[in-house]
């Protein structure tokens, strides 16, 4: 992973589907389903299957090389 961007939370948490859009890593919600059902979206170093997922700060999210650190 080249360089991790940082994004902050207005909330306790986000889900990983809005993370995705949120950070331009999906384009729409139908493009970030298509990346986690094909398993290229990395959560804190494993696959995660879970669109839904609830990411907190700390959580690194990775997507082609690109990450993403919750702040």
């Amino acid at each position: 992973m080249s360089d991790i961007k940082e994004i902050g939370l207005r909330d306790e948490f986000i889900r990983l589907g809005q993370l995705l859009k949120l950070a331009n890593l999906a384009e729409n919600g139908i493009d970030a389903r298509r990346l986690v059902e094909e398993g290229l979206v990395i959560v804190n170093g494993d696959i995660e299957t879970r669109r839904g997922r609830q990411l907190r700060s700390g959580d690194v999210v990775e997507v082609n090389g690109t990450g993403v650190r919750i702040a």
